[in-house]
């Protein structure tokens, strides 16, 4: 079994077990007493259920609401309550002081999850970027590209209202170039076909243009053999370029204004393990001249520090995706600070930019702070 699930499973008996024993075993009935120790049994069985493969995107959702709903706030009272306690050893009233705080702490992590499951993982944002760029063809100044990433459509299940008000969203900006920096889909290509018609409508003067993300491989479906993954990528694939959408997979695409030029260059999904690496970037610029001012599509942003930066000076521009900034973020903070260098926003060092998208979908049904995004993008020559 892996220990992730063990630990949070000991966290999880060991919040409820404290709680009980120092404020509700006195004062509940037998059924309030039922009711208490439920939630912890629905999170024993959802998460027994992904241990053994068995996990579906109901059980994903009814898991994950119990947990940021439920015993997310009392894991934050529990640990507040505990505080106050210790405090009591050397402060006077410490222990009322921490039972006030774990009471407050408790209630907002209660209200931040509900509207984050409930609401917050549809409210839709537009940001907007202005990249100064030196080698960028006076033709092309002002040039609009409009990005989103990290849909996992499978979250949505057949619902179209999300997709239909993003697509509207995108096409109103009228972009040069619309570009997906992947995660398509969470499981299966089969979570694509419901939106299918929808997404073939995003439109931008130079068309769409998109990459692979390490979901978009299938890896995490339970069909784990190597024929049935082959199988879901090719079809994902064919219906991306049923829609209309330029798939690069190691390649690049060369966008003219008149005697000028812009390349779009795409990877596939870069990555140290556990995630799947397909991606060559030296094929992808094969080609290519030096003075080239480059816009690569690479899903995960820690490729930029690892090959990109300073090995490949006429990337420009480096778009991404694949944080989500963990779907939580407090002003500047955020959960994903603590994994990656580069999470999310706007990024420049040594003339070289990256654009980290916070992605616009969903692995699982919350988000807060960390809304579901569009990145709207304008491309200057650089200022002097």
């Amino acid at each position: 079994m892996p220990l992730l699930p063990i630990l949070l499973l000991l966290l999880l008996v060991l919040t409820d077990v404290y709680l009980w024993m120092s404020y509700a075993r006195g004062v509940c009935s037998l059924w309030g007493g039922v009711l208490y120790w439920l939630p912890l049994a629905v999170l024993m069985w959802g998460i027994g259920c992904f241990i053994v493969g068995a996990g579906s995107h109901i059980v994903l959702k009814i898991t994950f609401l119990v947990f940021l709903c439920v015993a997310l706030p009392k894991i934050m009272f529990a640990l507040f309550s505990l505080l106050g306690r210790l405090c009591a050893l050397i402060v006077p009233n410490g222990e009322v002081m921490g039972l006030g705080c774990a009471v407050v702490v408790g209630s907002a992590t209660f209200i931040m999850a509900l509207y984050g499951f409930c609401w917050g993982w549809t409210r839709f944002v537009t940001k907007n970027e202005t990249v100064n760029v030196a080698q960028l063809p006076a033709t092309f100044e002002g040039y609009k590209i409009v990005q989103i990433s990290d849909l996992h459509l499978g979250t949505f299940g057949e619902d179209t209202k999300f997709v239909e008000q993003m697509v509207a969203q995108i096409n109103e900006l009228d972009a040069d170039a619309v570009v997906f920096t992947g995660d398509l889909v969470s499981l299966a290509p089969e979570e694509l076909k419901p939106f299918q018609a929808e997404l073939k409508k995003i439109s931008a003067r130079d068309g769409v243009f998109s990459i692979l993300g390490n979901h978009d491989y299938c890896t995490y479906h339970p069909d784990k053999s190597i024929g049935g993954r082959k199988q879901r990528l090719q079809e994902l694939i064919s219906m991306q370029r049923a829609m209309g959408w330029r798939l690069l997979m190691n390649e690049h695409v060369v966008v003219r204004r008149g005697a000028d030029s812009l390349v779009i260059a795409g990877v596939e999904n870069v990555a140290r393990p556990p995630f799947p690496s397909h991606g060559d970037l030296p094929k992808a610029l094969n080609g290519v001249r030096e003075d080239a001012c480059v816009v690569l599509l690479s899903h995960d942003p820690t490729h930029w520090r690892r090959e990109v930066l300073a090995q490949h000076p006429n990337v420009c521009l480096t778009l991404s995706g694949h944080t989500h900034a963990m779907q939580f973020r407090l002003g500047n903070f955020s959960p994903s600070k603590w994994i990656y260098d580069e999470w999310g926003g706007h990024y420049e060092e040594q003339g070289q930019h990256l654009i980290v998208s916070t992605g616009a979908g969903s692995n699982i049904p919350f988000r807060f702070g960390a809304w579901p995004e569009i990145v709207e993008i304008e491309l200057r020559g650089r200022e002097l």
